[in-house]
């Protein structure tokens, strides 16, 4: 009986230290931006285009899906593509920057997204100057 109790207790923990080698359970998507993760407008006029797109790339073994991108105010819109990135793909977040208001701004935006360096955070930063009229 003894035999069969450490034999069955051997077993196990083979088969689960085997289980824990092959799957962690996380995807091998990974999120690579070819820029830096800020981009600085410098100085901009009001009511100019404050738009940047942040390219980023596949770089990991599996298709990459973003589940969301949020911004830290309602003033900064990102879009952002909805297919699934395979391998090698590239893409681009859009962020729109409301330039109405002025004065200097840093505006954070974070991106969801299946891949194992989820959340990414991308910020922009910027001084908006009144129009000379």
């Amino acid at each position: 009986m003894k035999k069969i109790i450490n034999l069955t207790l051997a077993v196990t923990l083979l088969f689960t230290a085997a289980c824990s080698q092959t799957d962690d359970g996380k995807s091998s998507a990974e999120m690579t931006f070819k820029e830096d993760l800020t981009f600085d407008f410098g100085k901009i006029k009001q009511n100019s285009e404050g738009i940047h797109e942040f390219v980023f790339k596949n770089t990991g073994k599996d298709p990459m899906i973003i589940t969301n991108v949020k911004s830290s105010c309602g003033c900064t819109v990102p879009t952002y593509p909805e297919e699934p990135l395979k391998k090698g793909e590239t893409a681009k977040i859009h962020v729109k920057y409301d330039t109405k208001r002025i004065g200097t701004f840093t505006k954070t935006i974070t991106v969801y997204s299946n891949a194992k360096n989820s959340p990414v955070k991308l910020h922009i930063k910027g001084e908006v100057q009144r129009n000379e009229e």
